[in-house]
């Protein structure tokens, strides 16, 4: 494999130190730059564009072209796994992903396949390779997948939800039928991620994206308890390099020491934590990633530029810290002000790394 030539976002996640913090965005390819609306227009539809590798490659390098990030992100989707399971992904415009089956029963869930992720998700592991390839050790590449409790909701709403009131009445009134869909996709996303690994993935991140709808004992159960299996399960050197691992739970504030305990290597914060207060609350047990709110990349560019000296500031001297947004670049977001952040993150993070 080629030598990477910038390795400052793996040293980071591994509280190495780093000559100035590291930063990418969640999101970062996608519909606020126009090559990638291009792009997608290119490929017809969401889900054909994923589902080529070479356009993935091609639109997971776009942002890279434009500003000095220092990872890349595989393109693709966290609902990937249910829809190599059978249940029909599809997106309508206006109202996001949909599932042409949904899981109403235990029943649904018992015949539920766990898919191979070589044979069923291939053509994610063709882009990793292809991204890899023309990266040519730029920059590391992260793949990823959604958590067991974020791709239930979806699995069991049948799309996006804004109340999740199938998810939880499944939780608290079929907790069998809940857990034994969960362990489903525990193994499913062990498998997936493991096979990003081979394929190329110098680091993986685990989105859970609607673990802070659930109450707190709630969380702990049926959300961290399976994010700990499939880091438990994972590939963690590969290459002769350790393969970080990132744990990413919106609304997590809560819950930050637990999952400090996981074994992650590195957790995400949204814009709702102060990232100083939870780096005293996890100690030096992990590294941590962001935590901008996306909505301040409308602001003028000095804002942008003083928000992130803030943040910094918050953090503070050391290594440790992968700056990075709270959440996904929004589509209405001007590019030159994602350059601005991107900016500033690198040329005022240098003195708190002298020494």
């Amino acid at each position: 494999m080629t030598a990477l030539k910038n390795d400052r976002f793996l040293r980071a996640l591994l509280k190495q130190p780093v000559d100035v913090t590291p930063v990418w965005m969640m999101r970062q390819a996608g519909r606020y730059l126009p090559e990638y609306r291009a792009t997608r227009a290119r490929a017809g539809d969401f889900m054909s564009l994923c589902k080529n590798p070479e356009l993935a490659c091609e639109v997971t390098l776009q942002p890279l072209e434009r500003y000095p990030l220092d990872a890349a992100i595989l393109f693709s989707d966290i609902l990937t796994i249910p829809d190599a399971m059978g249940l029909g992904l599809h997106f309508e415009t206006g109202e996001g992903p949909r599932f042409r089956k949904a899981l109403r029963s235990a029943a649904d869930i018992e015949a539920l396949p766990v898919p191979d992720a070589e044979r069923d998700l291939g053509y994610v592991m063709d882009a990793v390779r292809t991204i890899r390839r023309e990266l040519n050790g730029r920059v590391p590449l992260i793949g990823f997948s959604g958590s067991p409790w974020t791709l239930a909701t979806y699995m069991v709403e049948g799309g996006s939800s804004k109340d999740f009131r199938r998810s939880k009445a499944m939780l608290y009134d079929e907790p069998q039928a809940m857990h034994l869909l969960l362990d489903k996709l525990a193994r499913s996303v062990t498998d997936y991620l493991n096979a990003q690994i081979r394929a190329g993935a110098q680091a993986v991140q685990i989105f859970d994206t609607w673990g802070g709808s659930l109450s707190s004992v709630a969380y702990l159960e049926f959300s961290l308890a399976y994010m700990q299996r499939i880091v438990d399960g994972l590939i963690r050197e590969q290459d002769g390099r350790r393969v970080p691992v990132i744990l990413f739970t919106k609304n997590g504030g809560l819950w930050l020491e637990s999952m400090a305990a996981s074994g992650a290597d590195a957790l995400g914060l949204d814009w709702t934590c102060d990232i100083g207060d939870a780096r005293r609350r996890v100690g030096e047990r992990v590294a941590l990633q962001g935590n901008m709110d996306p909505s301040v990349l409308y602001a003028q560019p000095a804002t942008i530029r003083a928000e992130v000296a803030r943040i910094l500031a918050s953090y503070g001297p050391g290594p440790g810290h992968v700056f990075n947004l709270g959440h996904g670049i929004t589509p209405e977001v001007d590019p030159a002000h994602a350059g601005a952040f991107i900016e500033a993150v690198h040329e005022l993070s240098a003195a708190y790394h002298q020494g």
